[in-house]
């Protein structure tokens, strides 16, 4: 079977299922914050590992083994994680913010569900490539905040 088939329920509660919690809750998520210097570099790189992600999907198979179970539960867990931290997405509070569900938890919970999601992808198919592409994605994707959050003082002024 094809890795592909695998998006299937991704993308079904990527989109659908998302405009389905909130008719606003999907240009929301799709909002991506003004990059400026070398930001972009990142988001470059960001979004053409999220392309390699997809394309590689087409192209590996599912390989069954006594591991398959295992590896089809972080799968589904990262598929339950998304659909959760969609429906509590889709419900901010009435300053705009996510404070409740899994968002009580991490600020980025559906960053932690795809990533879940898909290293049950990676696990399935065996891809070493498909590892790749996947942390190249998060560690781009954290590269942003890291950077503000070193730039702060270590030790607060007194």
């Amino acid at each position: 079977m094809l890795a592909v088939f695998l998006l299937i329920p991704f993308l079904l509660i990527r989109f659908p299922l998302l405009s389905h919690f909130g008719k606003n809750a999907l240009s929301r998520a799709a909002y991506f914050a003004p990059v400026q210097g070398k930001e972009k570099v990142a988001y470059v790189i960001y979004q053409l590992s999220n392309l390699a992600l997809f394309i590689t999907s087409f192209l590996l198979e599912i390989k069954f083994d006594f591991s398959v179970f295992f590896y089809a539960g972080i799968y589904l867990l990262g598929l339950a994680l998304c659909a959760i931290s969609m429906r509590d997405f889709a419900r901010p509070d009435a300053n705009g913010m996510n404070t409740k569900g899994l968002y009580r938890y991490s600020r980025n919970p559906m960053y932690v569900a795809y990533f879940v999601c898909f290293l049950g992808m990676a696990l399935l198919t065996k891809s070493f490539t498909f590892f790749i592409i996947l942390f190249t994605i998060y560690f781009t994707a954290l590269a942003g905040p890291i950077t503000i959050y070193f730039k702060a003082p270590l030790i607060p002024p007194i």
